[in-house]
């Protein structure tokens, strides 16, 4: 029998990959999900899953929670800046317990994405072929849900602002992504690089339209400078140096950094992807 594990599992991309896992036909007791806080697993400990815990920061415990597993999914931290240092920590574990695949969720396009983002997802693709373990990439695009967060201001106050100028991005839904992971880590060849996007192809114009449209509200998108939008979401409270990432991330798709016309994502799946305003009118409801 194989064994899968899946990092993060107690996060968005991570909990839903293991669901994924689970209705692709993988028995709950064949996954090992990591996890930093047991008491947050609960529902994984109910559906069978064996769950061991682990921070990203502590290689003795990664080692541990790695022992005796076949494939693992190596969900990329959430701490931007601190990356690098925790998916060492984890290929390293890896490489002790002997795992004979990883398949890792990095960035459209790493290689060359002008996006800041995309640096430590770039040095994470290089430490896992410098590791030799035989590896997966899969090279996330931006998320639907990235959008929804800006739903409730957008609506509130008829803005929806950023800095993508006309640019045009392909989101997908979070659990199209986890899908997908889960369909890669099953079946994919070690040595397999997808790039995962949605088929919508959207302006900003066209997400505030989506806002407008599933709120009955009207919504309009307004197009700010790099630094004027840093210092705008700055004023809303995000720290700075994220408030900066973020807003390169949107200046990166003013210039096609998260589009993309790949239909590796459909294709893993075996199936359309979830429109984008099936995620809004979620995320209102």
């Amino acid at each position: 029998m194989t064994t899968y594990a899946v990092t993060g599992a107690t996060g968005g991309l991570g909990g839903a990959a293991v669901t994924a896992l689970i209705a692709r036909g993988v028995a709950p007791a064949d996954i090992v999900a990591v996890v930093r806080d047991r008491a947050k697993a609960g529902a994984l400990v109910d559906a069978g899953v064996d769950v061991r815990v682990a921070d990203y920061a502590d290689p003795t415990a990664l080692r541990a929670a790695l022992s005796g597993v076949d494939k693992l999914l190596l969900v990329s931290g959430s701490e931007v800046g601190q990356r690098l240092p925790q998916h060492t920590n984890v290929i390293d574990a890896a490489k002790a317990a002997g795992v004979g695949l990883i398949a890792y969720t990095s960035i459209l396009r790493a290689d060359r994405s002008p996006l800041a983002l995309a640096r430590e997802h770039r040095a994470t693709e290089q430490l896992l072929a410098d590791s030799e373990i035989p590896t997966v990439l899969l090279r996330n695009g931006w998320y639907s849900e990235n959008y929804a967060e800006s739903l409730a201001p957008a609506v509130a106050t008829g803005v929806f602002a950023g800095s993508a100028g006309n640019g045009v991005v392909a989101p997908a839904a979070r659990a199209d992504y986890a899908d997908a992971a889960a369909a890669a880590l099953l079946t994919a060849s070690a040595g397999s690089v997808f790039e995962l996007a949605g088929s919508e192809h959207l302006s900003y114009a066209d997400i505030a339209a989506t806002f407008a449209e599933v709120s009955g509200r009207p919504v309009a998108y307004q197009d700010l400078a790099e630094a004027d939008y840093t210092a705008a979401l700055v004023d809303a409270g995000v720290p700075a140096a994220f408030a900066a990432v973020l807003a390169d991330s949107d200046a990166g798709a003013g210039n096609g950094a998260l589009d993309s016309t790949s239909t590796a994502l459909a294709d893993l799946r075996g199936t359309p992807g979830t429109p984008f305003a099936e995620v809004i009118a979620a995320a209102l409801s």
